[in-house]
């Protein structure tokens, strides 16, 4: 084995001697996370009914589409658990922490300046395209289970799963992982390229494809958030770091959107 590129665990191993089952394991979790978001699209386009009379999970088909979608997600990451090169580290975990504070800070800013600047309404020009927009439409289980119900705590219980473990996990799995790697040499045994190795071509489409992810109002917050991502991958070259970054994001973002009541910004 060549010492540019070392064999550091299991998961190691497996990436550079079994690709066949490596590949699969980076990208199916991913795939099925998306699938859902499909589903979802499609249950709200010919299952959802929007009347007083209707049942919750008519009402809103994401309150059960979203914690089935964390069930099953996890349920595949921790069943290939051993194919994932986490390589944990307290000192880049640290950083991650960092990295994701500062990442979030930036995604919220936009909604934030909108009420400090006393905006009423849709933004227009330079400020729509940065993404000022109140955020106050969204994810609201109180609305329809009642606030401080069961129902309620399982909906919210759910969501922080879904977006600081879930989403944390698979997105960076793929994108990471996977994407870089194969942009890098996708002609050849890309599978065997070390995580982190930073080129131009995995930059942008990497971070481009992440920010069109998102919706147009998230558009600017995504690019700075997905460039700070990028540097810590290639800084550390640590995928646990990277995932303790987006934990960390979304676990803030979620609080932040519970608190001030931006529901539309999760």
């Amino acid at each position: 084995m060549s010492e540019s590129n070392p064999v550091k665990s299991n998961a190691d191993r497996m990436r550079l001697e079994d690709p066949d089952r490596w590949v699969p394991r980076q990208v199916i979790p991913f795939a099925v996370f998306m699938a859902f978001l499909l589903v979802l699209q499609l249950a709200d386009a010919f299952f959802k009914v929007d009347l007083p009379e209707a049942p919750w999970w008519r009402k809103a088909p994401e309150q059960w589409i979203y914690p089935l979608q964390t069930i099953i997600g996890l349920g595949l990451l921790i069943k290939w658990w051993g194919s994932y090169e986490f390589n944990w580290s307290w000192k880049w975990s640290m950083i991650g922490v960092v990295f994701g504070a500062v990442g979030i800070g930036f995604w919220i800013l936009p909604t934030a300046l909108y009420d400090w600047l006393g905006m009423e309404g849709e933004a227009e020009g330079w400020r729509k395209w940065l993404g000022l927009a109140a955020r106050r439409d969204g994810f609201d289980p109180g609305e329809l289970f009642g606030e401080g119900s069961a129902g309620y705590w399982f909906a919210l219980v759910m969501r922080f799963i879904r977006a600081a473990v879930l989403v944390a996990l698979v997105e960076e799995i793929f994108w990471r992982s996977f994407m870089m790697r194969l942009l890098l040499d996708w002609d050849g045994k890309y599978w065997r390229k070390p995580f982190g190795v930073a080129s131009r071509l995995s930059f942008f489409v990497v971070t481009g494809l992440f920010v069109v992810a998102h919706a147009p109002v998230d558009y600017a917050g995504a690019l700075i958030y997905g460039s700070l991502t990028y540097l810590l991958c290639v800084w550390s070259k640590n995928l646990g770091a990277c995932v303790v970054m987006h934990a960390v994001a979304n676990l803030l973002m979620g609080l932040y959107a519970v608190g001030f009541g931006k529901l539309g910004l999760w």
